[in-house]
């Protein structure tokens, strides 16, 4: 399998299990190895008190985005930290992508800056997340797997 096989396939493997993005009626738009871009469109149970979306929401969008974009090496990787700056308000039924990418990935440790955009391209946050890998695989059978066995 190679890296971009792989990266997809870890995708799959995330996206069966992750009922929270689903829930929210995030989608998937591409995956490649150290890079994902997610889809959602914001309903009305996302607006808060202001008429605008609850930033909370915005930050899950780009946070799903940094865990598909981290997690396409087959190695289980989860956030360390992460920080969000909101830079323009987002409306009843915007569509926001989120699109992430790798900065620098060494040892056990990543850094993933995502970008929020609305359906004009504008951005509307930027998000920065801290990776940290942890024991597991997410591709049952890996050869990495199956050499650690």
């Amino acid at each position: 399998m190679d890296a971009l096989e792989t990266a997809r396939a870890c995708a799959d493997a995330m996206w069966a299990e992750d009922k929270a993005s689903q829930g929210l009626g995030m989608e998937i738009v591409s995956v490649e190895p150290g890079k994902a871009v997610l889809a959602m469109t914001i309903r009305e149970d996302m607006v808060n008190g202001h008429g605008i979306c609850h930033g909370g929401f915005m930050f899950l969008l780009a946070d799903s985005a940094f865990a598909f974009s981290c997690n396409t090496y087959d190695q289980r990787t989860v956030a360390q930290s992460c920080a969000i700056s909101f830079l323009k308000p987002v409306k009843l039924g915007d569509r926001l992508t989120a699109t992430a990418a790798e900065r620098w990935r060494e040892g056990r440790s990543g850094i993933y800056d995502i970008t929020v955009a609305d359906q004009s391209g504008a951005a509307v946050a930027e998000f920065r997340g801290q990776s940290r890998t942890i024991a597991g695989r997410l591709l049952e059978g890996s050869s990495a797997e199956a050499a650690t066995q």
